[in-house]
Protein backbone atom coordinates (compact mmCIF):
# COMPACT_ATOMS: atom_id res chain seq x y z
CA UNK A 1 0.00 0.00 0.00
CA UNK A 2 1.33 3.45 -0.94
CA UNK A 3 1.89 5.91 1.87
CA UNK A 4 0.36 9.36 1.36
CA UNK A 5 2.62 12.24 0.45
CA UNK A 6 2.74 15.24 2.79
CA UNK A 7 0.79 17.20 0.17
CA UNK A 8 -1.93 14.53 0.11
CA UNK A 9 -2.10 14.58 3.91
CA UNK A 10 -2.32 18.39 3.89
CA UNK A 11 -5.18 18.44 1.40
CA UNK A 12 -7.09 15.67 3.22
CA UNK A 13 -6.99 17.42 6.61
CA UNK A 14 -4.44 15.12 8.25
CA UNK A 15 -1.39 16.22 10.20
CA UNK A 16 1.41 16.92 7.74
CA UNK A 17 5.01 18.13 7.66
CA UNK A 18 5.07 21.60 6.06
CA UNK A 19 8.87 21.34 5.74
CA UNK A 20 8.52 18.53 3.23
CA UNK A 21 10.68 19.33 0.16
CA UNK A 22 7.73 19.16 -2.27
CA UNK A 23 5.68 21.60 -0.18
CA UNK A 24 8.65 23.90 0.41
CA UNK A 25 9.29 24.02 -3.33
CA UNK A 26 5.62 24.77 -4.05
CA UNK A 27 5.61 27.65 -1.56
CA UNK A 28 8.80 29.07 -3.09
CA UNK A 29 7.21 28.92 -6.53
CA UNK A 30 4.09 30.70 -5.26
CA UNK A 31 6.19 33.36 -3.52
CA UNK A 32 8.10 34.03 -6.74
CA UNK A 33 4.86 34.39 -8.70
CA UNK A 34 3.03 36.62 -6.23
CA UNK A 35 6.11 38.84 -5.85
CA UNK A 36 6.13 39.32 -9.64
CA UNK A 37 2.38 39.97 -9.60
CA UNK A 38 2.77 42.57 -6.85
CA UNK A 39 5.34 44.65 -8.78
CA UNK A 40 3.88 44.30 -12.29
CA UNK A 41 1.87 47.19 -13.74
CA UNK A 42 0.58 45.57 -16.93
CA UNK A 43 -2.90 44.02 -16.68
CA UNK A 44 -2.07 41.36 -19.27
CA UNK A 45 1.08 40.27 -17.47
CA UNK A 46 -0.68 40.23 -14.09
CA UNK A 47 -3.47 38.10 -15.57
CA UNK A 48 -0.90 35.63 -16.96
CA UNK A 49 0.78 35.38 -13.55
CA UNK A 50 -2.55 34.71 -11.83
CA UNK A 51 -3.43 32.01 -14.36
CA UNK A 52 -0.09 30.34 -13.57
CA UNK A 53 -0.44 30.82 -9.79
CA UNK A 54 -4.05 29.87 -9.04
CA UNK A 55 -5.77 26.49 -9.26
CA UNK A 56 -8.62 28.01 -11.27
CA UNK A 57 -9.78 31.48 -12.15
CA UNK A 58 -13.07 32.40 -13.79
CA UNK A 59 -13.64 35.27 -16.20
CA UNK A 60 -13.64 38.85 -15.02
CA UNK A 61 -11.49 38.33 -11.91
CA UNK A 62 -9.77 41.44 -10.55
CA UNK A 63 -7.13 41.25 -7.81
CA UNK A 64 -5.37 44.40 -6.66
CA UNK A 65 -1.81 44.00 -5.45
CA UNK A 66 -0.38 43.35 -3.02
CA UNK A 67 -1.74 39.82 -2.87
CA UNK A 68 -0.23 36.96 -0.84
CA UNK A 69 -0.75 33.18 -0.85
CA UNK A 70 0.87 30.05 0.55
CA UNK A 71 0.56 27.86 -2.56
CA UNK A 72 -1.93 29.52 -4.90
CA UNK A 73 -2.68 26.21 -6.59
CA UNK A 74 -5.35 25.39 -3.99
CA UNK A 75 -7.32 28.57 -4.70
CA UNK A 76 -10.34 28.23 -7.02
CA UNK A 77 -12.04 31.48 -8.03
CA UNK A 78 -15.37 31.78 -9.81
CA UNK A 79 -16.17 34.52 -12.28
CA UNK A 80 -16.23 38.23 -11.46
CA UNK A 81 -14.39 37.94 -8.15
CA UNK A 82 -12.91 41.21 -6.90
CA UNK A 83 -10.16 41.42 -4.26
CA UNK A 84 -9.02 44.77 -2.99
CA UNK A 85 -5.52 45.66 -1.75
CA UNK A 86 -3.59 43.47 0.66
CA UNK A 87 -5.53 40.20 0.63
CA UNK A 88 -3.81 37.13 2.07
CA UNK A 89 -4.97 33.56 1.43
CA UNK A 90 -3.22 30.72 3.27
CA UNK A 91 -4.36 27.90 0.99
CA UNK A 92 -2.94 24.79 2.65
CA UNK A 93 -6.36 23.27 1.95
CA UNK A 94 -8.70 24.22 -0.87
CA UNK A 95 -10.12 27.72 -0.81
CA UNK A 96 -13.14 27.96 -3.12
CA UNK A 97 -14.62 31.36 -3.86
CA UNK A 98 -17.82 31.52 -5.92
CA UNK A 99 -19.00 33.89 -8.62
CA UNK A 100 -19.58 37.61 -7.95
CA UNK A 101 -17.69 37.73 -4.65
CA UNK A 102 -16.31 41.08 -3.47
CA UNK A 103 -13.46 41.03 -0.95
CA UNK A 104 -12.39 44.25 0.79
CA UNK A 105 -8.85 45.36 1.57
CA UNK A 106 -6.64 43.43 3.97
CA UNK A 107 -8.96 40.43 4.19
CA UNK A 108 -7.28 37.27 5.46
CA UNK A 109 -8.52 33.81 4.52
CA UNK A 110 -6.88 30.99 6.46
CA UNK A 111 -7.11 27.31 5.59
CA UNK A 112 -3.94 26.76 7.67
CA UNK A 113 -4.14 25.82 11.32
CA UNK A 114 -2.15 24.06 14.03
CA UNK A 115 -2.93 21.61 16.82
CA UNK A 116 -4.20 23.44 19.91
CA UNK A 117 -2.36 21.23 22.43
CA UNK A 118 1.12 22.66 22.99
CA UNK A 119 2.88 19.28 22.94
CA UNK A 120 1.42 18.42 19.52
CA UNK A 121 1.98 21.93 18.15
CA UNK A 122 5.63 22.05 19.28
CA UNK A 123 6.25 18.67 17.60
CA UNK A 124 5.76 20.50 14.29
CA UNK A 125 3.05 18.88 12.18
CA UNK A 126 0.41 21.27 10.86
CA UNK A 127 -3.23 20.97 9.81
CA UNK A 128 -5.44 22.52 7.15
CA UNK A 129 -9.21 22.82 6.68
CA UNK A 130 -10.92 23.93 3.45
CA UNK A 131 -12.70 27.26 3.18
CA UNK A 132 -15.71 27.91 0.94
CA UNK A 133 -17.16 31.31 0.11
CA UNK A 134 -20.30 30.84 -1.96
CA UNK A 135 -21.55 33.15 -4.73
CA UNK A 136 -22.60 36.79 -4.32
CA UNK A 137 -20.79 37.27 -0.99
CA UNK A 138 -19.31 40.57 0.12
CA UNK A 139 -16.52 40.47 2.71
CA UNK A 140 -15.72 43.81 4.33
CA UNK A 141 -12.19 45.10 4.81
CA UNK A 142 -10.01 43.59 7.48
CA UNK A 143 -12.19 40.51 7.97
CA UNK A 144 -10.55 37.22 8.95
CA UNK A 145 -11.99 33.94 7.66
CA UNK A 146 -10.80 30.99 9.77
CA UNK A 147 -10.05 27.39 8.67
CA UNK A 148 -12.93 25.07 7.85
CA UNK A 149 -15.52 27.83 7.40
CA UNK A 150 -18.24 28.06 4.76
CA UNK A 151 -19.92 31.40 4.07
CA UNK A 152 -23.33 30.96 2.45
CA UNK A 153 -24.44 32.66 -0.75
CA UNK A 154 -25.67 36.26 -0.83
CA UNK A 155 -24.16 36.96 2.60
CA UNK A 156 -22.37 40.13 3.73
CA UNK A 157 -19.54 39.90 6.26
CA UNK A 158 -18.94 43.19 8.08
CA UNK A 159 -15.57 44.93 8.11
CA UNK A 160 -13.25 43.63 10.80
CA UNK A 161 -15.33 40.51 11.42
CA UNK A 162 -13.65 37.27 12.57
CA UNK A 163 -15.50 34.31 11.05
CA UNK A 164 -14.81 31.23 13.17
CA UNK A 165 -17.88 29.14 12.23
CA UNK A 166 -20.07 28.63 9.18
CA UNK A 167 -22.30 31.55 8.23
CA UNK A 168 -25.68 30.78 6.62
CA UNK A 169 -26.81 32.20 3.29
CA UNK A 170 -28.71 35.48 2.94
CA UNK A 171 -27.53 37.20 6.14
CA UNK A 172 -25.33 39.99 7.40
CA UNK A 173 -22.79 38.77 9.95
CA UNK A 174 -20.40 40.92 11.96
CA UNK A 175 -18.34 40.94 15.13
CA UNK A 176 -15.69 38.87 16.85
CA UNK A 177 -16.65 36.14 16.63
CA UNK A 178 -19.08 36.67 13.76
CA UNK A 179 -22.76 36.51 14.56
CA UNK A 180 -25.78 37.02 12.35
CA UNK A 181 -27.13 40.54 12.87
CA UNK A 182 -29.67 40.64 10.06
CA UNK A 183 -31.45 38.32 7.64
CA UNK A 184 -31.61 39.44 4.01
CA UNK A 185 -34.23 38.82 1.37
CA UNK A 186 -33.57 35.69 -0.68
CA UNK A 187 -32.31 36.23 -4.22
CA UNK A 188 -33.86 33.80 -6.68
Amino acid sequence: MNEKTEREKMLSGELYNANDPELTSARRRARSLYRRFNVTDGEGERLAILLDLLGRMGAGVSINPPFYVDYGSNIYLGGHVYMNLGCTILDCAEVRIGDNVMIGPNVQIYAATHPVEAVSRIAGPELARPVAIEENVWIGGGAIICPGVTIGRNTTIGAGTVVTKNVPPNVVAAGNPARVIRTLGVIA
